[in-house]
């Protein structure tokens, strides 16, 4: 099955309020770890849009590039403060590669985006950055944290949680498509939902959780419109030297 044959949606949602996100177990996803709870941002773009983001150096924001709009004003949320703040980036970057023609189309293609900040932002921590083993396999084991939506539709935005997926078709260096094992695609099961843009994708490295790569995008059940069925990953396998490259260039240490 190709890509365009999927049912596709990019994973942004809009933004109703600023309030401050809790950390729970809700529907069908769980809570990560403080660590990589830590390290997740919210990002509202043009119109109330809103992404996930991981900090991966103190003021450097990993997330994917179909949320940062050409031309329209990208915020960082600072829950820290009372009423929580929108932090305005200083510099942000998309990888050069990345086509907003091949995203529309459903192809893949280099989704990754970096925001700097003009200082760490109080309470959080940083997540660290790394690549896939290769070659990645069917039933290899991924985690996803975000936070998007506990179901399809769902005004539960900003609650951060998890889910634990594997890889599932013919994974490669451009796309990885992750499945919820228990629902295998069939039946509604977890994955990436609205809000969820952006969201780190963890792997295992010897004892260790390690970014990956990116949400971009999900289907329903049997390629359907919606949540639940497959959670579209974009591997840092040919993007993690410009990720580097481009934070070091800004002053960040790796």
């Amino acid at each position: 099955m190709t890509p365009q044959m999927l049912r596709l949606i990019p994973l942004v949602a809009v933004a109703a309020t600023l309030a401050a996100p809790a950390q729970a177990i809700t529907g069908s996803r769980s809570a990560p770890g403080d660590a990589i709870a830590r390290s997740l941002v919210t990002v509202v773009g043009a119109g109330g849009r809103v992404c996930t983001g991981t900090l991966i150096a103190p003021t450097i924001v990993l997330t994917a590039a179909h949320c940062i709009a050409p031309g329209a004003a990208h915020r960082v949320v600072d829950y820290s403060t009372k009423p929580p703040t929108l932090i305005t980036p200083r510099r942000i970057a998309t990888h050069p590669q990345y086509s907003a023609q091949a995203m529309a189309s459903h192809r893949a293609t280099a989704d990754i985006a970096l925001l700097q900040l003009p200082a760490p932002m109080a309470g959080k921590s940083t997540s660290p950055l790394g690549a896939p083993r290769i070659p990645i396999v069917p039933g290899a084991r991924f985690t996803i944290a975000g936070i998007g939506a506990s179901s399809p539709g769902g005004s539960d935005v900003g609650t951060v949680r998890a889910a634990g997926l594997v890889a599932t078709g013919k994974p490669g260096t451009l796309q990885v498509r992750l499945v919820d094992p228990l629902t295998n695609n069939k039946s509604a099961g977890m994955g990436g939902c609205t809000g969820d843009s952006g969201a780190p994708v963890f792997e295992d490295q010897n004892g260790r959780s390690i970014i990956v790569g990116v949400v971009s995008w999900s289907t329903g059940p049997d390629n359907s419109a919606g949540c639940g069925g497959l959670t579209g990953v974009t591997p840092f396998t040919l993007y993690r030297e410009w990720i580097v490259t481009t934070a070091r260039g800004w002053g960040a240490a790796f």
